[in-house]
């Protein structure tokens, strides 16, 4: 199942605390057991996967399959040249160096695409909170090839028979 994730849903089956989930958009629609793939935080926005497949879920969220993730990001203020310059260059932070794909001005200089591999939590955030910027809007919109193209915010979709192929067939990356 691709989900575009709404601002102030957790990513979990069940919450404790009775804060509303991704389960509570899909519903009672599948009479299998169905659960997310990976995290986004709950003011996160955007592509989330959804499946009743233990391995395929393993395997998108071990490292070594490389998975990539887009993100559009909202700063509170313009990402500076020389910040711009550390973050394509590669940061340290507290739990060891991050590295992104890319890095681009979108539709003005405190928006920004970024693509990056990493699985770690909150890196997208961390990564910019890090130069002491504040991350207004994150919104994930592309992980793993997939795309919510035509998938309104709060609504999903069953993928195709060829995503499921496309994702079942994906390769470990190969080391240097």
């Amino acid at each position: 199942i691709l989900l575009n994730k709404p601002k102030g849903y957790i990513t979990t089956t069940d919450d404790p605390k009775g804060r509303k989930t991704v389960m509570d958009i899909v519903g009672n629609y599948f009479e299998q057991r169905v659960f997310p793939v990976g995290r986004l935080d709950r003011n996160t926005t955007g592509l989330l996967l959804l499946t009743n497949d233990g391995d395929l879920s393993q395997k998108l969220a071990h490292p070594r399959y490389d998975i990539r993730k887009l993100y559009q990001v909202v700063l509170d203020k313009k990402l500076k040249q020389s910040d711009f310059d550390k973050i394509t260059e590669g940061l340290v932070l507290e739990d060891g160096p991050v590295t992104v794909d890319e890095l681009a001005y979108l539709e003005s200089k405190n928006e920004i695409g970024i693509a990056i591999h990493s699985g770690k939590n909150r890196i997208v955030r961390r990564i910019f909170e890090s130069l002491g910027y504040v991350v207004e809007k994150l919104d994930r919109v592309m992980y793993a090839g997939l795309t919510k193209k035509n998938i309104p915010r709060g609504k999903w979709r069953l993928l195709t028979p060829q995503e499921v192929i496309n994702l079942k067939h994906l390769s470990p990356k190969m080391k240097k």
